[in-house]
């Protein structure tokens, strides 16, 4: 059974009856627990699949239920020759330390996952994604002809914010909430360009969309109030398709 309710930003959230094992932040997904049909239609608003190479050690993050739970970061190639450094977080029910070690090329599927976190020098809250692995394996070669592949389906949560570079290329900045059971959403930052950024410039809080794209990593630096200079990293998914749902 699906209860819907509403979040305070207007966005319909759909709350599942039931225990899902994966919004334990477990490796169980549909079939392995709870509801499998409930946690499977939720599951496919959240898709993400990565090919590239280990390059982090596993290092521990945390324990739910007594279920460890580890991160490590994938150098995904883009068709440049440039390269995204992301996060991933993955149980260790799955995890194989011996045969997936830094430099080893794996895929990883799962969902992109949001969560705060506080920055103390910024007396702030930020907003931090992962890609929550479901599975990782070696590659296929379907898998190494799109080796950075998104689909979400979700609400638009924030005005979009449409601006041109100095060069006249124009992009619309989107936040959307993406439902999960529990009355959970993860918020994804995406990024548009074009003709999407007009399209999504138009967009208004609650409309539903899908969005097919790429996660990324993109380098960029932070003035402090005391006038320090920090580098930072922000992830986001670039769209490569937009639609209204």
């Amino acid at each position: 059974m699906l209860n819907q309710s509403v979040n305070r930003h207007g966005i319909r959230l759909v709350r599942s009856v039931g225990l899902c094992a994966e919004d334990k932040d477990t490796a169980a997904w549909p079939g392995e627990g709870g509801n499998g049909m409930q946690c499977e239609g939720l599951a496919n608003n959240n898709f993400v699949s990565v090919v590239g190479k280990i390059a982090s050690d596993y290092t521990f993050s945390h324990e739910v239920f007594g279920e460890g739970f580890y991160r490590f970061s994938i150098e995904v190639s883009r068709l440049s020759a440039a390269s995204d450094i992301l996060p991933v977080t993955i149980s260790e029910r799955i995890m194989d330390r011996e045969r997936f070690t830094i430099g080893t090329i794996v895929l990883v599927t799962g969902q992109i996952r949001s969560y705060n976190s506080f920055v103390e020098n910024e007396n702030r809250n930020r907003l931090v994604l992962t890609i929550f692995a479901r599975d990782y394996t070696e590659p296929d070669d379907k898998a190494l002809r799109n080796p950075n592949e998104v689909t979400l389906n979700g609400f638009i949560c924030k005005p979009p914010v449409y601006r041109t570079t100095p060069f006249g290329r124009e992009i619309a900045d989107l936040l959307i909430a993406v439902n999960r059971s529990y009355n959970k959403s993860d918020y994804i930052p995406c990024i548009t360009w074009g003709r999407n950024a007009r399209f999504g410039s138009k967009l208004a809080v609650g409309d539903s969309i899908k969005v097919i794209g790429r996660m990324q990593s993109r380098g960029y630096q932070k003035k402090t109030d005391a006038g320090e200079v920090l580098e930072k990293v922000a992830y986001e998914v670039s769209v490569a398709k937009l639609e209204m749902l």
